[in-house]
């Protein structure tokens, strides 16, 4: 297996009841080594254009809404496998689907509320981490 980047974003309902610490704890349990994390307020515009993917589905606007509520953590990890297993660490975008002991499973209250991002393929993870952090941030 190959070492990948994968990035995490705690979300603004993660902030808003103080979990930062409890999931990043879990994550690197989990044998996550982090690269680089920060604190920042995404602009509408900035929500935007990293969810462009989802641009027209009918969830788009809502969740661009809710990205740029509050602050949020974006943060660069690596390890072995790192997306498969950290969507395995997070579970289904719906926490009432989450498996058992996920992170969406314990702390997220609904599927547009769910605590955590994370990348969807290991292309995907360094596109995504790039565009939170420069070279020089990540160690």
């Amino acid at each position: 297996m190959a070492v990948e980047r994968t990035l995490a974003i705690l979300k603004p309902d993660c902030v808003k009841k103080n979990l930062q610490g409890e999931v990043i704890a879990r994550i690197q349990k989990a044998g996550f080594k982090v690269l680089g994390f920060k604190m920042i307020r995404l602009t509408k515009e900035a929500a935007g254009a990293f969810y462009a993917v989802h641009k027209g589905r009918p969830f788009y606007d809502g969740l661009v809404e809710f990205m740029s509520s509050g602050p949020c953590v974006p943060i660069a990890l690596e390890k072995e496998n790192a997306v498969a297993d950290f969507r395995t660490l997070i579970g289904a975008t719906d926490p009432k689907d989450a498996a058992e002991g996920t992170i969406r499973k314990l702390y997220a209250d609904n599927k547009g509320e769910n605590i955590v991002h994370g990348s969807d393929s290991p292309e995907n993870g360094k596109i995504e981490v790039a565009f939170f952090f420069s070279g020089s941030e990540l160690v």
